[in-house]
């Protein structure tokens, strides 16, 4: 007997029916309308929308599917640009992902999908380093990223590929020795690391059985592993390989490249004189040198030694090989009033700094000071122009002692301004503000905001900034969903980072001493690259007849007046930034539990506890995070926020041990540049403070 359905209900049965069959999951859709958005929606892509779709019953390009999932997407050469999103870990059964020959610039970010068998990101213009998800894609079998501008040095992150076929990290300018777990690529048979600047040797790879091997171009040295020799495939040239007899189990470079030993016969031949030469020249000027310094070594006082002593106090420089020779100490992970007693001692006291260092600043200031006559100035006219007569829609933020706006000049330029409330001056007369705006244009790193310019008439005063086009750290945390400004755990640690830097500047590179007394997350402002950008730097003076400086949350215990603050404040401060960066947490938020409301109260028992360490990371992250790499993140933050002023590290100690921080990351991009260059953004709309 026929089953007989009214019209309306076949309809809607149909209609379901559809829907089961042709409809992509949703997370799949969400994921591919964040990329689309990501490649700045490129007509190209057709099918392809940045809101809602069917990809998998309306023919997307490049899109591949297996029932309602998307399984494969191959998006090669056709001339994409922008970024390529945060949502792709919802393609949870894409396999094969290839973005590659396109001109697509940014991280890697760490949402890749997460079972994909095959990634081709290579021909693009990515910057920073591997993906740490990478670390976790058991059945990868192919990963391509020849070819763009990849820095920094391979962290231990290859031990769970035991699939992994083919790497190619070519032509990029990875650094560093080869990691250890390279040895646990059981199935490589195809290794490309030519034109790069690793070094060191290239035992780890003696136990693979590979059948392609290219290290052209590179920095290696030492000799070549016997084993490798039978590599049918096999290039070497372009490295700095030990030509002296190979210890057992070694051969020289001639012996393993054949097409090259002659040349590198009459090389090593050419130079044997050459080295001889150059010994025997050596040994002469040590001689000569330990006779002249025995001549004069009774002329040298010991304050001179001193001295000398005192102005070589090491100081963290912004390099990129910064990671070579960091040992790998658990020192970090004791007891916060344990490490700070032993690991973490202070170069000098809060209350004073040797007379040799200031002396030897002050030398090196001095030049500078005598061009100081006049600073780059703007009229009212002119800013009043350049915002709008300040209005509303030019306004970035307020802070503490006035407004910021967002300022556009006629010849493009955009800076920002912030206007200086005159009941903040607190009396002061327009001289004192000039000796204000002399002080602030000393400072110079690449991690502070730099002043380009003042304003000073009668009632008015402006300082003129660098615009920096992401807004600010406050922003990114507290006012933004996790998918339109994500922070990945990398960004998080190098903005730290690059903040430490900064503040180490101030109090123990700069003379004199500058304590910064409004250190907080809206005055961490963020550049294209998400660099961090120190605010408000050299704006103390204006502080000292008020206690409201700080937002709530971020005072230390000791700071019960102006007077109090001292460079062991600032430490505080920037370790509730730390949590900040840690939890997504506000440092105080009274919509919370009670329990709850203040961060550093809630948090501070439980930073050595890692199950309730991973619990209370910010839900943002995804879990996507190396966990050494957390708790010793949490390790700093309790020792920056001691109760005790005394225990709390100096700056440079804390830098050092963020520097540990970032070797257990798989951090490679460049952090905060040179100390004489800072870059520059002057576009868009964000939030200032």
């Amino acid at each position: 007997m026929a089953l007989h359905l009214p019209p309306l209900l076949l309809l809607l049965f149909l209609r379901l029916s559809g829907l089961v069959h042709g409809t992509t999951d949703p997370p799949d859709v969400s994921a591919l309308n964040d990329l689309y958005r990501s490649l700045n929606s490129p007509s190209q892509l057709t099918g392809w929308s940045s809101s809602g779709g069917d990809p998998c019953g309306n023919d997307w390009q490049g899109i591949k599917c297996s029932g309602s999932s998307v399984t494969e997407i191959i998006l090669s050469g056709l001339g994409l640009t922008g970024t390529i999103g945060y949502q792709l870990s919802s393609l949870t059964s894409v396999t094969y992902f290839d973005l590659s020959k396109n001109n697509l610039h940014g991280d890697i970010p760490y949402q890749l999908p997460p079972n994909a068998i095959h990634i081709d990101l290579s021909g693009n213009v990515f910057t920073g380093g591997i993906s740490y998800s990478i670390s976790q894609m058991t059945d990868l079998n192919y990963l391509n990223l020849a070819n763009n501008q990849l820095s920094g040095q391979l962290t231990d992150m290859f031990r769970k590929l035991p699939s992994l076929s083919l790497l190619d990290l070519s032509f990029n300018h990875f650094s560093g020795t080869l990691p250890q777990s390279f040895g646990s690529l059981s199935s490589l048979k195809t290794l490309r690391l030519q034109n790069n600047q690793f070094s060191g040797s290239l035992g780890v790879l003696a136990t693979l059985s590979l059948d392609d091997l290219n290290v052209q171009n590179n920095q290696f040295t030492g000799w070549i592993p016997n084993k490798l020799k039978s590599i049918d495939d096999f290039k070497i040239d372009g490295n700095s390989w030990s030509s002296g007899p190979a210890p057992p189990g070694m051969s020289t470079a001639a012996d393993s490249n054949g097409g090259s030993s002659s040349m590198y016969n009459k090389q090593t031949a050419g130079l044997k004189g050459a080295a001889i030469a150059v010994i025997v020249i050596a040994v002469l000027v040590v001689i000569l040198i330990l006779m002249a310094f025995a001549k004069r070594r009774s002329s040298v006082s010991s304050y001179y030694m001193e001295e000398q002593f005192s102005q070589n106090r090491s100081f963290t420089p912004l390099v990129d090989n910064e990671f070579a020779g960091v040992k790998d100490t658990s020192s970090v992970g004791l007891k916060a009033t344990e490490t700070a007693a032993t690991a973490l001692k202070e170069p000098f006291a809060d209350t004073q700094k040797s007379f040799t260092d200031n002396d030897f600043a002050n030398t090196f200031n001095s030049r500078r000071n005598t061009d100081l006559i006049s600073f780059p100035t703007y009229s009212l006219a002119d800013l009043q122009a350049a915002t709008l007569n300040f209005s509303s829609s030019s306004l970035l933020g307020q802070g503490n002692i006035g407004q910021v706006y967002k300022a556009k000049f006629a010849d493009g330029k955009v800076l920002a301004v912030k206007k200086i409330e005159t009941l903040n001056l607190s009396g002061r007369c327009s001289h004192d503000f000039m000796e204000i705006v002399s002080d602030i244009f000393k400072l110079h790193h690449p991690n502070i905001t730099e002043l380009l310019g003042y304003c000073s008439e009668p009632d008015y005063q402006f300082l003129i900034y660098e615009f920096q086009q992401n807004g600010s750290l406050h922003g990114f945390l507290h006012l933004s969903d996790d998918y339109s400004r994500p922070l990945t755990w990398e960004t998080r640690v190098r903005i730290a980072l690059g903040t430490a830097r900064a503040v180490e500047y101030l109090h123990e590179v700069h003379s004199p001493s500058v304590i910064h007394k409004n250190i907080k997350s809206s005055n961490i402002l963020l550049d294209a690259e998400l660099n961090p950008h120190l605010a408000d730097c050299g704006l103390a003076p204006f502080f000292e007849d008020t206690n409201e400086n700080l937002g709530p949350g971020y005072n230390a215990p000791e700071c019960t007046k102006p007077s109090a603050y001292t460079r062991k404040s600032d430490v505080y401060s920037f370790g509730v930034i730390m949590l900040e960066l840690l939890t997504g947490r506000k440092p105080f938020d009274s919509s919370k539990p009670r329990i709850e409301q203040s961060l550093v109260r809630w948090v501070a028992p439980q930073l050595h506890d890692i199950d309730t360490l991973e619990r209370m990371a910010d839900p943002a992250l995804h879990g996507l995070y190396p966990p050494k790499s957390l708790s010793r993140f949490a390790d700093i933050v309790a020792l920056c926020i001691q109760l005790e002023p005394e225990f709390r590290p100096a700056m440079s100690e804390v830098v050092q041990a963020l520097v540990h921080c970032v070797h257990c990351t798989s951090i490679n991009k460049r952090i905060g540049g040179d100390l004489g260059a800072s870059r520059r953004s002057d576009d868009s709309d964000s939030g200032y403070y």
